[in-house]
C-alpha cells in the first residue's frame, strides 16, 4: 500500500505577491503600449505630469500673507482673492472646497496655450475626448513649442487654427486648484471675475457641453463680481463688472450673427475661389463691425484689439464658447429678482433635474421662458 503523500500548505503571501507583480507588470505594459501607440495618451500623460509639477509648487496663501517678505501689492491681491472666495461660498453658494487657498508663481507670463481648430468650409470644430470632462473643442498645452507644433500639424491638414493664451484653468474641484501668478496681472475686477468663473466650474459642469459650461461661468463671473463689489460698497468696480457683462452680451449677439452668415455662405458647400471669396467678404464685414458700430459700443474692451485679431472659423468658434446665449442667463436672473445666488440655484436645479441632456434646452423649458 502506497504511503500517503503530505502536501505542503500553500504559501498564500508569496502567491499573492506573485499575482500582484503579474498584475502590475501587465498594467505597466499596457500603459507603455498605449503611450507608444497613441499620441493622445502621450498628451494626457504629459499634461498630467506638467500639472503635477505645478501643484507641487503650491504655497499657502495664509502663510504668504503672514510672511513680511511678500510684496505689498501681491499681499493686497491675495486678500482680495480670499474675500472673493468667501463671498462665493457664503453669498453665492458656490462649491469652493480648498480651491484658491494656495498660490503658485509659474515663472512666466503665460500659464498655457489653448489650441482650437475648425474645418475651413464650415463651422465644424475639431474635438478631443478626455476623462471626466468628455468631448471638448480645445486642447491645452503647457509647452509653447508643443502647442505651435500641434497647430502647424492641423494647418497642414487644411484646417483653420487658433492658438490663444490662458492664465487659469479648473480641475472642476477634483484637485485644490491654486491661484496662478498669471492671473495677477489682471485688474481687481477681472481678478475677482476670474476667481468666480473658475469656482462656477466646480459648482456646475455638464460633461461634453463646453459652450454651456463656459457661458454659465462667464455669467457667474461678471454678475457675481458686480454683487461682490456692491457688497463692499466699491461702486467703481461694480459698475465696471456690469459694463463688462454688457460688453459680453454685445459680443455674443455679434458673433452669433457672424456665425449665422457663415453657416449660410457654407450651406451649398463652396470650394476653391468661391469659398475664399465668401470667407473674405464675411470676415471683412466682421472687421468693419468691430472697428465700427459694434466695437465703438463696447464700454470696457479696446475695439482695436478685436479689429486686429485674425479671423477664421476656429476664432469664431472659440469666441462663441464663452458667449453662447448669454441673454438666456440674464432672463433667468431677472426672473429671480436680480438675485445672483438664487439664479445659480435655479439653473442648477433645472439642469440637474431635467432628463434633457442639452442644458440649454432644459433652461428654455422653464415655465415663463420663451422657447427657441
Amino acid at each position: 500500500m502506497t504511503a500517503p503523500i503530505e502536501r505542503a500548505r500553500p504559501r498564500w503571501g508569496r502567491l499573492l505577491r506573485r499575482v500582484l507583480v503579474i498584475v502590475l507588470g501587465a498594467g505597466a505594459g499596457i500603459v507603455i503600449i498605449l503611450l507608444l501607440a497613441s499620441a493622445e495618451a502621450r498628451y494626457v500623460a504629459r499634461a498630467g505630469i506638467e500639472e503635477a509639477r505645478i501643484l507641487l509648487k503650491r504655497r499657502s496663501i495664509a502663510k504668504l500673507l503672514a510672511d513680511s517678505a511678500t510684496p505689498a501689492g501681491l499681499r493686497q491681491q491675495l486678500r482680495l482673492v480670499l474675500a472673493a472666495r468667501t463671498f462665493a461660498a457664503d453669498s453665492l453658494g458656490l462649491a469652493v472646497g480648498a480651491t484658491y487657498t494656495t498660490y503658485v508663481n509659474v515663472g512666466r507670463d503665460t500659464l498655457l496655450l489653448v489650441l482650437s481648430a475648425s474645418r475651413r468650409e464650415k463651422l465644424r470644430e475639431v474635438t478631443w475626448t478626455y476623462p471626466i470632462v468628455g468631448v471638448v473643442p480645445y486642447k491645452g498645452f503647457f509647452s509653447a513649442t508643443r502647442a505651435r507644433r500641434a497647430g502647424a500639424e492641423l494647418e497642414v491638414q487644411g484646417l483653420d487654427v487658433y492658438l490663444r493664451p490662458s492664465g487659469a484653468f479648473s480641475t472642476l474641484g477634483y484637485f485644490s486648484d491654486p491661484l496662478f501668478s498669471t492671473a495677477m496681472s489682471r485688474d481687481t475686477m477681472e481678478l475677482v471675475a476670474t476667481v468666480l468663473h473658475e469656482l462656477a466650474h466646480n459648482t456646475l459642469y455638464v460633461k461634453s457641453q463646453t459652450p454651456f459650461n463656459e457661458s454659465f461661468a462667464s455669467f457667474v463671473g461678471y454678475r457675481g463680481a458686480e454683487a461682490f463689489f456692491r457688497s463692499r460698497r466699491d461702486t467703481l468696480d461694480a459698475r465696471r463688472a456690469a459694463a463688462r457683462w454688457r460688453d459680453e452680451r454685445t459680443l455674443d449677439v455679434f458673433y452669433a450673427e457672424l456665425a449665422r452668415r457663415l453657416d449660410s455662405a457654407y450651406a451649398d458647400s463652396p470650394t476653391g475661389d468661391r469659398l475664399e471669396r465668401a470667407r473674405t467678404t464675411l470676415f471683412t464685414w466682421a472687421r468693419s463691425q468691430l472697428s465700427g458700430t459694434v466695437g465703438q459700443s463696447l464700454e470696457t474692451y479696446d475695439w482695436r484689439w478685436f479689429a486686429r485679431t485674425p479671423l477664421n472659423n476656429a476664432v469664431i468658434i472659440a469666441q462663441r464658447l464663452y458667449r453662447m446665449d448669454l441673454n438666456l442667463f440674464d432672463e433667468i436672473y431677472l426672473q429671480n429678482g436680480a438675485d445672483i445666488a438664487e439664479t445659480i440655484r435655479a439653473i442648477q436645479v433645472r439642469v440637474f433635474t431635467q432628463s434633457d441632456r442639452d442644458p440649454y434646452r432644459a433652461l428654455y423649458s422653464r415655465p415663463g421662458m420663451r422657447v427657441e
